[in-house]
């Protein structure tokens, strides 16, 4: 079918960018101590802690689940083939000096001596809380992440 000739086009309704959603506040329940923190072993799932060599831990916080953590075997042309551990914290949990507590105990509970985190070079507070766990940064140039380091030598409970 062919267009009218009277020249005047319908023009599209602009829609407003829709705003994006709340985020749920971290808590406000303030730091946990060390001792409120008890690590349950677990088998983990496929791509996190699950597979052979892997390690993976529930978090707990006074009897109620805070996280998960969980070793993981990589292979980068740099470092060769190595373990990497990782820690996702939920968002009541975040900002509560937990992730301290969690990169120090959990590589002193693994079978490995040395341990390699990685992560997003603009997470500060992983950052901290690796280094507060025993983590050094040991990042190359060729690495797109931060890589920190973690030696059971250097740092025994």
């Amino acid at each position: 079918m062919a267009r009218p000739l009277n020249g005047t086009r319908s023009r599209r309704v602009r829609h407003a960018t829709p705003k994006p959603l709340a985020v749920k506040a971290k808590s406000k329940l303030g730091p946990v101590s060390a001792e409120d923190v008890e690590f349950l072993r677990t088998s983990g799932s496929r791509h996190k802690g699950g597979g052979p060599g892997c390690e993976a831990w529930l978090v707990m916080v006074n009897g109620k689940r805070a996280g998960t953590a969980y070793i993981n075997l990589l292979d980068d042309p740099i470092r060769g083939r190595h373990p990497s551990f990782h820690v996702f914290l939920n968002r009541p949990s975040q900002g509560r000096q937990i992730g301290r507590v969690v990169y120090k105990s959990c590589c002193l509970l693994s079978q490995y001596d040395v341990i390699y985190a990685h992560m997003r070079k603009s997470n500060t507070a992983s950052r901290k809380a690796a280094e507060h766990g025993g983590f050094i940064d040991v990042t190359d140039r060729g690495d797109a992440q931060l890589v920190m380091v973690w030696c059971r030598k250097n740092d025994v409970k």
